[in-house]
């Protein structure tokens, strides 16, 4: 279940962080860590579920 949780966070920081580039923001600008932050919570959650799903 680790590794899903792991991957979760992974994939969600990431795609979080790039969102803001969409509107022209820089990858340290305030949105970008905010972003990043909701999607690596995301993450977790969902590698939490897809875990317990598989698990």
């Amino acid at each position: 279940m680790k590794s899903f949780i792991w991957i979760g966070l992974f994939i969600g920081s990431t795609i979080g962080s790039l969102i803001p580039s969409l509107w022209g923001a820089g990858i340290f600008s305030f949105s970008s860590i905010l972003l990043s932050t909701i999607g690596g919570i995301l993450g977790i959650w969902a590698g939490y579920k897809v875990g317990k799903y598989y698990g």
